[in-house]
């Protein structure tokens, strides 16, 4: 399967959306402000750190309160509930890099003019350049994710067990002076907590397509 390549002077879209990240290019004309109407009245996202990479053009970012202007080859971050928003403060486009991670739903979060947070508020796939799914039904869609979520309870209790008992051993065999059995335990603790992560994305993708199917029902 060829490899496929993104241009950020063509592909001005979400080129990668997965419950683990959320990338893009995004193109602000000049003056435009993204993420709020006004300079500190943005968003922030209630999981996700957002990296963003100045391809072109000037901008200037309010994170938490504080602004600074980014430049081409540059790049900031906006960690979990920082407030963020980022303005045009050039004479051409600016052009961004940026990935949300990870991208569950609500993926933003608005905030009051008291500074509290807004309800949460559910975009339609089509908001991420991902097709609305119009083949299953909302309850079909609820079904698989309330599967998904037993099926990851099974998990979680599963590791628990395994870590508790691997955990045992590592620190027998650590007291023992024993590295190789120390290893072994420490590897076994892996192995029950690598499905679940894969666990969590599962729950993710399903509870991400169930919001998409009902911010499209304006339920």
């Amino acid at each position: 399967m060829a490899i496929e390549v993104y241009d950020y002077r063509t592909d001005i879209r979400n080129v990668l959306v997965t419950p683990q990240i959320r990338a893009r290019f995004i193109q602000i004309d000049v003056g435009d402000i993204s993420g709020g109407s006004r300079p500190g009245a943005g968003h922030s996202h209630d999981l996700g750190h957002e990296v963003f990479l100045v391809l072109q053009g000037q901008a200037e970012f309010e994170i938490e309160g504080e602004t600074a202007v980014v430049g081409p080859g540059q790049m900031c971050v906006a960690l979990v509930d920082e407030v963020h928003t980022v303005r045009n403060v050039g004479d051409e486009p600016v052009i961004l890099y940026l990935s949300v991670t990870p991208h569950i739903q609500p993926t933003h979060t608005g905030w009051t003019e008291d500074g509290e947070k807004a309800p949460p508020g559910f975009n339609r796939s089509t908001s991420y350049d991902v097709p609305e799914d119009d083949a299953s039904a909302t309850d079909a869609l609820l079904t698989a994710h309330l599967e998904a979520v037993s099926r990851y309870a099974d998990t979680v209790a599963a590791a628990l067990d395994a870590h508790r008992g691997q955990g045992e051993a590592f620190r027998k065999a650590t007291t023992n002076g024993d590295g190789a059995a120390a290893r072994e335990a420490r590897d076994a603790m892996w192995a029950s907590l690598y499905p679940l992560f894969g666990g969590s994305h599962e729950v993710a993708e399903a509870w991400n397509a169930f919001t998409y199917r009902t911010a499209a029902e304006a339920i």
